[in-house]
């Protein structure tokens, strides 16, 4: 009996930590982030906008991930040889991303480089008349399918992090188009 005892104390020692570091484990993580997008057709229109994603881990190093992204001004910038000059005007386009795929992080430390790879799609909403002469390729309103091969970095302290990601959006409408898309913002896990 004093045996089985041992044994049984033994056993939950050599136990709780695992059972303490799977109760640790981040299963889900939420951010919100800022967009900044390169629509490049013949002249580049640069779109800034915010998103949000959610991502659901199935392992340590690997996620599952949605995110949504709303443009809604866009950014001009001229320079001259002693200037630079901004400035962000709200227009009737807005583009709207959709994607959805995995994130491998590439280190187990709190904060560490990742890649992704999503699909989904871009839906140019409310295009006018000037844009479509502005910007070659697009005419109409329309949701055209995208790919996302990205790379970023994250650091969390605690449930509360930081994330960086940049990426070339492509997406499909008589052959790839290449698209710049940067994202920043704040991500907590739980």
């Amino acid at each position: 009996m004093k045996r089985i005892a041992l044994i049984a104390v033994l056993s939950l020692f050599v136990a709780a930590p695992g059972l303490v570091v799977a109760q640790m484990e981040n299963h889900v993580e939420v951010g919100a982030f800022a967009d900044y997008y390169r629509f490049d057709r013949g002249n580049a229109v640069n779109f800034v906008g915010v998103g949000g994603r959610v991502g659901f881990y199935v392992n340590p190093f690997t996620s599952i991930e949605a995110e949504m992204g709303y443009d809604f001004a866009r950014n001009n910038t001229t320079t001259c040889s002693n200037c630079l000059n901004t400035s962000f005007v709200t227009t009737k386009v807005r583009p709207i991303h959709g994607l959805f795929g995995p994130k491998f992080n590439l280190g187990p430390s709190k904060a560490h480089f990742f890649v992704t790879g999503k699909v989904g799609f871009v839906n140019f909403d409310n295009t006018t008349p000037s844009f479509a002469g502005a910007i070659s390729n697009v005419t109409t309103s329309g949701t055209r399918f995208a790919a996302y091969p990205g790379v970023g970095v994250e650091g969390f302290w605690g449930p509360i992090g930081l994330r960086a990601e940049v990426g070339d959006e492509l997406y499909f409408l008589g052959g790839p188009q290449n698209n710049l898309r940067v994202t920043f913002g704040p991500h907590f896990r739980f």
